[in-house]
């Protein structure tokens, strides 16, 4: 009974690795795509009814979407107590910056249409754009920075000290992942438009998009080649993965070429950086062929293959430390205890599906299209 529970708690700290992966990619489709929509807002729309077209496309939808960021932190604080601890304090001043932009999001949609000035409503549309903008380009950033490794260390009593700055966290690098996280909202976001919103909102929308994926080719491109050439994290020693541990048990060395190294293991693993690149060629051309649903399903694809591919270059790291590379914080180390993964577990199994049932409800009940005589005749729109 005891070798069975040692076995299934290092199986359980893999699973919620791969369902943190999800949760993330989770974010990254559906926050992302309604971030995308704020983002390009201006774009799309050259008058405030187009303006109003690409709103009320999300407007129905937008608020159950953030459903996967409660869930994404939620995850991390439950599975991964360390690793929320320590990234946000380390990232404390991001995370208040990543909140106020979000905050506006919410007072942009209420109170965007309470009165009809164009000076009152373009500030409003300005708030939508940088709620929109500025979480994704944390968000990439946030992704870019665990790949290089972030400076904190411990003391013998597990408190953490972030000793870098918080210009550090927007380092060439982090900016890089940063607009390639954007790339992908607008992408996500111009096919949500070109689906549901009628002309000419729809047609500048797959517009946007195309340009999205292609600057994302591009983008995703040049963060593989620099990936390759950074240095990256090798555990040396440390206790069982399925032992309890902490990050003072373990001795890991930072290395050139670490970040490639599971590849070199397991070539099978380049199937997910080739599953990115993939969905953005395949989602170009079902744009040009103007099947805009077809291209957000391939983005879904995209964001599968890009989560995949920084997962598979970190693992077993999940926030290493660039100040004290032996108090790195892994898959092994930092999770919780086999009975609150596998109550996890079980409610994820239960509610998952209820939330993915519920939101493509949501969808195929509200999936026509939006028109500006729709918009500009109806009492209830945004």
């Amino acid at each position: 009974m005891e070798v069975f529970a040692f076995e299934a708690y290092a199986i359980l700290k893999v699973l919620w690795w791969v369902l943190l992966g999800v949760l993330l990619g989770g974010i990254g489709v559906m926050v992302g795509m309604d971030m995308g929509v704020g983002t390009i807002l201006r774009y799309v729309g050259r008058t405030d009814s187009e303006r109003r077209v690409a709103l009320n496309v999300i407007g129905p939808h937008w608020d159950g979407n953030q459903v996967w960021f409660i869930l994404g932190g939620g995850a991390i604080f439950a599975a991964w107590p360390l690793v929320y601890a320590t990234a946000f304090s380390g990232f404390y001043i991001v995370m208040l910056l990543l909140l106020w932009s979000m905050i506006v999001r919410p007072l942009g949609f209420e109170y965007r249409g309470k009165m009809p000035s164009d000076g009152w409503r373009a500030a409003w549309d300005a708030t939508l754009f940088i709620s929109g903008f500025l979480p994704m380009v944390v968000f990439g950033a946030a992704i870019g920075n665990v790949l290089q490794g972030v400076p904190f260390n411990f003391d013998w009593r597990l408190r953490s000290f972030y000793t870098g700055s918080f210009i550090e966290l927007f380092n060439p690098f982090a900016i890089l992942c940063g607009l390639m996280s954007v790339s992908l909202a607008v992408y996500m976001g111009g096919c949500m438009l070109g689906r549901a919103a009628g002309e000419p909102v729809g047609g500048r929308a797959r517009t946007a998009a195309m340009a999205a994926a292609v600057a994302a080719i591009v983008l995703f491109t040049i963060g593989g080649f620099w990936v390759a050439n950074l240095s990256g994290y090798q555990l040396v020693s440390g206790p069982a993965a399925a032992a309890q541990q902490t990050p003072l048990h373990q001795e890991v060395v930072y290395v050139p070429g670490a970040l490639l190294v599971n590849y070199v293991k397991h070539p099978i693993l380049w199937v997910l950086p080739g599953l990115a690149y993939a969905g953005l060629i395949l989602g170009l051309v079902a744009l040009a062929a103007r099947r805009p649903l077809v291209a957000w399903w391939f983005g879904v694809l995209v964001w599968a293959g890009v989560i995949g591919a920084v997962g598979a270059s970190m693992f077993p790291f999940l926030m290493p430390s660039i100040t004290h590379p032996s108090h790195s914080l892994t898959v092994w180390n930092s999770g919780s205890s086999l009975r609150t993964l596998g109550w996890m577990t079980g409610f994820t199994i239960v509610f998952m599906p209820i939330i993915i049932w519920y939101t493509s409800w949501a969808f195929w009940v509200m999936r026509g299209k939006v028109d500006v005589k729709q918009i500009e005749t109806s009492d209830h729109a945004l």
